[in-house]
């Protein structure tokens, strides 16, 4: 018993292999950035105070108008 394959069955076919390309990207696009996040690594850096200047020593040039 042979079976035709009808215009319909080519058109869910295409519609099925564009929808599972598309899922597969969106899911490959999501573990790829999860996986980027967590093997970054994570520097806790110390905030960098300013110099210490005393009142005293101002070599700051005066502007005059």
């Amino acid at each position: 018993m042979g079976t035709s394959l009808t215009p319909e069955f080519w058109t869910m076919s295409a519609v099925l292999l564009v929808v599972a390309m598309g899922v597969t990207f969106v899911a490959t696009a999501t573990l790829d950035a999860l996986a980027v996040r967590l093997l970054r690594p994570h520097v806790h850096k110390a905030p960098t105070a300013a110099p210490f200047r005393s009142a005293d020593a101002d070599d700051r040039v005066p502007v005059r108008r």
